[in-house]
């Protein structure tokens, strides 16, 4: 049997590999994923070790761009082997100490052949936990996300250049798998060789894709050794006692269950179906109160997601026109008023309007006005009904 191409193998993993990123990690399918390209991913290690791909007495110029894609190795298997399922402490502790050395090797052979700029290895050479100063760390997590940003920005512009649709990727391993070339199509028209400018772009989009792994390394770096940190320092677990036949642990733990509030509940049988209440009218699974029909299901659920205050039931127009009709709203004043006729003025006016029914009623209503005020002026003089002299 052929053996697989290596080029094919490492395609084949990444792509297993970056559709396991977008499943739940704990479900078996993505478990049966992770396995399948962690096994490719450990046969890519072992051939390119045989075959000497890279050797610290070589240059970046002298990596030809078809190995340079397998520099991303050590990152690919760190992903991939931090989501293999590890639910005893021991086990998770073996992984991580699994992924940092992955991660490591990925710096190591980054900054061996200078990928990266001295600027990005003194921006990466700190980890932002380490320094004290809140506004100097919040300042070198900004240079960092703006450094990430821009080496993204570039791979997207290299990618539109490579004639690509630059769609955003899921995970770092989609934008991997959207960079390379297939090697299934390649295979197809093997009597086609790439040209010179489409390797120039090909290998200017991988370097800028070394680098900005580099700049994700550095940060799971720093919170890969965090968790070592926990779970090294996390407190053994209490030993589980084996159940004991002795009676009266029995009746006690029996008492210690009827007095717990949250007492677990018996759920009816192993299919949660059996009956909802025991003779003695104690609830025996979890239930939930529900209307009678569907009116009263739909009424219920409605009112569910309502506001925690009162809402208006009037606009602010048609409250101002009820106060005004209740006689609570004052109205007038200003220059108008103050210019505006009083009364006894408008009624001497009135009263000047000679020849006219109007004018003749309006100087009776004054000439009894006046003999009024005459009347009352003489049998009450003036100051009478000031007597405390106030006012």
């Amino acid at each position: 049997m052929d053996e697989i191409p290596l080029s094919s193998l490492f395609y084949r993993a990444l792509t297993i590999a970056a559709k396991a990123c977008n499943l739940p990690t704990l479900e078996d399918e993505t478990q049966e994923l992770v396995q399948s390209a962690l096994s490719d991913l450990r046969q890519c290690s072992t051939r390119i070790a045989k075959l000497a791909l890279f050797s610290p007495n070589e240059q970046l110029a002298d990596i030809p761009t078809r190995d340079l894609v397998y520099l991303l190795l050590p990152y690919v298997l760190s992903e991939v082997q931090s989501r293999v399922r590890a639910t005893e402490r021991e086990d998770r502790l073996d992984l991580v100490k699994e992924v940092k050395r992955h991660l490591e090797a990925s710096v190591h052979y980054v900054e061996l052949y200078e990928i990266v700029t001295s600027e990005d290895k003194e921006l990466y050479d700190r980890p932002a936990s380490a320094i004290v100063d809140p506004a100097k760390r919040r300042e070198l997590k900004i240079k960092q996300f703006k450094r990430e940003k821009d080496i993204k920005a570039r791979i997207e512009a290299v990618r539109k250049r490579m004639n690509q649709s630059v769609t955003e990727p899921g995970s770092n391993l989609e934008l991997i798998v959207a960079i390379l070339p297939d090697p299934s199509k390649k295979d197809a028209d093997s009597n086609e060789e790439p040209d010179a400018d489409t390797e120039e772009i090909l290998r200017e989009a991988l370097v800028l894709l070394l680098r900005y792994v580099y700049a994700e390394v550095q940060t799971q770096l720093e919170r890969t050794n965090e968790e070592l940190e926990l779970l090294r320092n996390a407190p053994p677990l209490p030993p589980q006692a084996p159940p004991s036949d002795d009676p009266r642990m029995a009746k006690k733990r029996e008492e210690d269950t009827m007095w717990r509030l949250d007492a677990p509940l018996n759920r009816g049988g192993p299919d949660g179906k059996g009956p909802l209440l025991d003779p003695q009218g104690k609830p025996l699974r979890p239930f939930v109160l529900l209307g009678s029909n569907a009116a009263d299901r739909a009424r219920l659920q409605a009112q569910v997601f309502q506001p925690d205050h009162r809402l208006p039931t009037m606009s602010v127009e048609e409250y101002l026109e009820l106060e005004k009709q209740r006689g609570n709203i004052i109205t007038g004043g200003g220059p108008a008023s103050e210019n505006k006729p009083t009364s006894k003025e408008q009624l001497a006016i009135d009263a000047e309007q000679d020849g006219t029914i109007f004018g003749e009623e309006k100087a009776e209503e004054k000439r009894l006005k006046d003999e009024s005020w005459a009347q009352y002026t003489d049998t009450h003089p003036k100051g009478a009904g000031n007597t405390m002299n106030r006012g």
